[in-house]
């Protein structure tokens, strides 16, 4: 099985200039860089504002003081080391803390740290917690990549799952169909695994990351085949950001290429605040108008994406921003406010649900539910070496 060549040292990215490798190497000493030869074809070189460069190649920008390491509070999610148990019927498993390739923008690079340890390779504590919690009816295998681990692994997690009786979908949160699509359609063992498990009752869905139309390649429209001929449904989430999608016409043209090869539009994000982030970053209010403008540019099978922010409280859906205010509901809750809807002025500068004044009055801040997890936002800031783990 052929597979990419990946590259985790900045200096040998081909298509930078000297000059731009050495530059950027204070980003990497502080955020880990990884690559593959594949995606680096996906990138024009003559454009220093190329969306898909953007993506993968570190800027200095990074290194502006903006955001915490863990945006969500996440670490209040953990149940037992690797399970997060925050919406009643969902549970994650933090299976891997590797990727294709690591997005700039992504809101769990803490996990990159050498001084952080939130995946784990031994899920049996997080599997006995879903057995021991049948209102759990849906479980995510998430990180990292889940599809970067072996596909023997996945077949013990995934066959543990299937042998618990209320565990009903299974969920696989990946951006190899973009990353490494080969990875998918060449694997017959994986797709064997996916066929076996993914039935008519009880189906196997990928949560794809798509984030740019020029990365549905024929080799990802290839890896999306191979999935629904398995019996797995493909949907999309990617975050609005700067430079990258945040054009209607672009995240207009995204819709209409997921829904043409079979895969539902699912969410549209409002990037986290997350440290190394600030340069993706939009307000609210363009953001909802770049989300709508796209929408009506697609048909109705586009228009069943969803625009949210992922907050600590829960997942906030923006209903619409007109006027100054904001009308919001909670579309998932932590707190079982499902459905609850807010009308909150909305600062032009407003990039969050927490910028937007009396916000604070609408949730409760959560408690740890175990010791057993680093509070990473409590660490000092630090240098990570890519490649350290």
């Amino acid at each position: 099985m052929a597979q990419p060549k990946y590259i985790t040292n900045i200096s040998k990215v081909e298509g930078l200039t000297p000059e731009e490798k050495d530059r950027l190497k204070s980003v990497t000493n502080k955020y880990v860089f990884r690559v593959n030869d594949y995606y680096l074809k996906l990138i024009n070189w003559d454009d220093p504002h190329d969306p898909i460069r953007k993506l993968v190649i570190p800027n200095e920008g990074e290194l502006r003081e903006y955001g915490r390491w863990d945006a969500s509070d996440e670490d209040t999610n953990y149940v037992v080391p690797g399970c997060q148990h925050k919406y009643r019927t969902t549970a994650l498993l933090i299976v891997s803390e590797v990727c294709g390739a690591y997005c700039r923008y992504c809101f769990r690079k803490r996990l990159f740290r050498a001084d952080v340890k939130e995946a784990m390779s031994d899920v049996r504590p997080g599997i006995e917690y879903i057995r021991k919690h049948p209102e759990i009816n849906n479980v995510l295998l998430t990180g990292g990549d889940s599809l970067i681990l072996a596909t023997s692994k996945l077949r013990m997690i995934i066959e543990e799952l299937r042998a618990i009786d209320h565990v009903n979908i299974i969920r696989l949160g990946s951006k190899l169909p973009v990353f490494n699509p080969m990875r998918i359609y060449e694997d017959q063992d994986l797709l064997n695994l996916l066929r076996e498990n993914s039935t008519a009752d009880k189906r196997i869905y990928v949560m794809a990351h798509i984030n740019h139309p020029r990365e549905i390649t024929d080799e990802a429209r290839r890896a999306f085949e191979a999935l629904h001929q398995a019996g797995v449904i493909v949907v999309n989430q990617t975050p609005v950001l700067r430079g990258i999608n945040d054009d209607p016409a672009v995240l207009g043209e995204l819709l209409d290429k997921l829904s043409a090869a079979g895969v539902t539009p699912y969410y549209f994000f409002v990037n986290r605040p997350v440290a190394g982030n600030h340069d993706f970053v939009l307000p609210l209010k363009d953001v909802y108008r770049i989300v709508e403008e796209a929408k009506a540019r697609t048909s109705g099978l586009g228009k069943r994406v969803r625009l949210s922010m992922s907050h600590t409280s829960g997942k906030i859906e923006i209903l619409a921003i007109e006027g100054g205010k904001a009308y919001l509901k909670y579309h998932q809750s932590r707190d079982d406010e499902y459905g609850k809807f807010m009308i909150l002025d909305c600062p032009d500068d407003a990039t969050w649900f927490d910028d937007l004044p009396g916000s604070e009055k609408m949730w409760k801040r959560p408690r740890k539910k175990t010791d057993a997890v680093v509070s990473v936002n409590e660490l000092p800031d630090t240098q990570l070496i890519a490649g350290s783990r």
